[in-house]
C-alpha cells in the first residue's frame, strides 16, 4: 500500500486518496491568513503530513470577536 500520492504514482496507482486525519487530531490556528504566524502553522503540518487547513482555521480579520467570544 502507497504511503504518498508519489509513492502511489511510481506503482501505478492512479487513483489513490491518503487517509484523511480526523480534525480532532490537530489543533485550529487563530492567525491570519497570509502571515507569517500561519505560514508557520502550514508549515508544520505539511511537515507532519497533515492536511494544510484545519476546518476551524481563522479565516477573517472578523473571526477574531467570535473565536474570543
Amino acid at each position: 500500500m502507497a504511503h504518498s500520492v508519489l509513492e502511489a504514482i511510481k506503482l501505478g496507482i492512479w487513483d489513490y486518496e491518503p487517509d484523511v486525519p480526523k480534525s480532532s487530531s490537530y489543533s485550529a490556528t487563530r492567525a491570519l491568513p497570509g502571515t507569517g504566524d500561519k505560514l508557520q502553522v502550514m508549515a508544520e503540518r505539511v511537515r507532519r503530513g497533515l492536511p494544510l487547513w484545519h476546518p476551524s482555521d481563522r479565516r477573517t480579520y472578523d473571526e477574531a470577536d467570535i473565536l474570543e467570544g
